[in-house]
């Protein structure tokens, strides 16, 4: 029996959620019913009262383990004598003069039997019957009393089912019905099954379910997906991957164009075909570093703030330093255009200057000179800011 409840345990659990922690899918309950002799007496004569507390825990929807404590309340068992018939071959009396008759310890297998053979649908169902099985240690007080001495000590083997009713919107509470027999294992002919040594009753329970980590009291049914949709998504990320590395190449090509085009207009001011008032501009007041824009833009690019930074740990050692910012436009375009945008260039690098790399404002002064063609032949030279140091004028 639990081999086949493990085995349809397995194949239940591959659609549901695993539990996320230890303490996922636990409950407690309490029972109470009665017992009487499964042979040889009238149950309503002789029946007597019991009552349990059971803590478990659902592995699967289908499988589960419980641990059951178990009391047995009643009449001295002198009254209640096994087979009266033959008490002398036998040798059986009782001599119990405590309330409480017997105590029973259990360890309980539980299988679902409808999400065995109907399936789990993401919750419990309103009507579920479910097995109860398991062997425990059963002490008798007054001891059964037989010719070679006191036996108050045996093995027992619990069967039950509970056909069991789960209330409210949650599903956290259950109640159940359960019709049981008890076998005493031990008996003169040594460890059977037989119904002389065992008794039969019925219970009424009440479980609660504790909450899980998935947010409900019971299993949640596992978001599964099938392989095309699983080939789908792993299609979409290897393209999205190609497009991420065809931009890093084409931003790699851009810096290294930056980069060509910086050297060139460097070599180029160190030329001495520039004009003899950029000469003197260069020998008295001019720092080395330039920031070059694109044809139409006044933002600056990643690669150039390496010059900013350059000035501004100038102006961070020469303490009495104060920067001219001049901005320049290539010559194509309207000149009213070329005139803002210049202006823009030089207040941007202004900008970083102040905000990145916490310049005093008025350390720094910006100004816009329009188009020009003067700095250089090439046109992408001309797009240009430029640092004056005015305290060397």
């Amino acid at each position: 029996m639990l081999a086949a409840a493990t085995f349809a345990a397995n194949v239940s659990a591959q659609t549901v959620e695993e539990s996320k922690t230890f303490f996922d899918n636990w409950y407690i309950g309490v029972n109470g019913g009665i017992n009487n002799f499964a042979k040889n007496h009238s149950v309503l004569k002789k029946f007597t009262p019991e009552a349990s507390l059971r803590v478990g825990r659902w592995i699967t929807p289908v499988f589960g383990l419980a641990a059951e404590g178990t009391v047995n309340f009643g009449a001295d068992y002198k009254e209640l004598n096994y087979h009266p018939a033959t008490l002398d071959d036998y040798g059986y009396f009782w001599d119990n003069k405590t309330f409480v008759r017997n105590l029973r310890v259990s360890l309980l297998g539980t299988t679902n039997f409808s999400n065995w053979f109907a399936g789990y649908k993401g919750e419990p169902r309103t009507i579920e019957f479910i097995g109860v099985y398991g062997i425990g240690w059963q002490h008798v007080f007054g001891g059964l009393k037989r010719d070679n001495g006191v036996k108050a000590n045996f093995w027992a083997t619990k069967l039950g089912l509970d056909v069991a009713f789960n209330l409210g919107a949650a599903k956290a509470w259950q109640i159940y019905v359960e019709p049981n027999i008890v076998y005493n294992m031990e008996t003169e002919h040594g460890i059977q099954f037989n119904l002389n040594y065992a008794r039969i009753g019925v219970n009424l329970g009440v479980n609660y379910k504790f909450g899980n980590s998935n947010g409900t009291h019971n299993f949640k049914i596992a978001q599964l997906r099938d392989q095309s949709e699983i080939d789908g998504l792993n299609a979409q990320i290897n393209q999205l991957r190609a497009d991420n590395s065809a931009k890093d190449g084409k931003i790699a090509a851009d810096a290294r164009t930056i980069a060509d085009l910086q050297k060139q207009l460097t070599d180029c001011r160190n030329q001495p075909k520039a004009t003899a008032a950029v000469a003197a501009v260069k020998e008295t007041v001019a720092l080395q570093p330039i920031v070059i824009f694109r044809q139409g833009k006044s933002t600056i690019d990643a690669a150039q703030y390496a010059n900013i930074e350059m000035i501004a740990k100038y102006l961070k050692n020469h303490k009495d330093a104060k920067v001219l910012v001049k901005g320049y436009a290539s010559p194509e375009g309207p000149k009213e255009l070329n005139q803002k945008l210049s202006e823009a260039r030089a207040n941007a690098v202004k900008n970083a200057l102040v905000k990145k790399y916490k310049i005093a404002a008025d350390r720094v002064t910006a100004q816009g000179f329009g188009a020009t063609s003067e700095l250089s032949d090439e046109r992408d030279f001309n797009r240009v800011a430029m640092f004056f140091d005015t305290n060397n004028k």
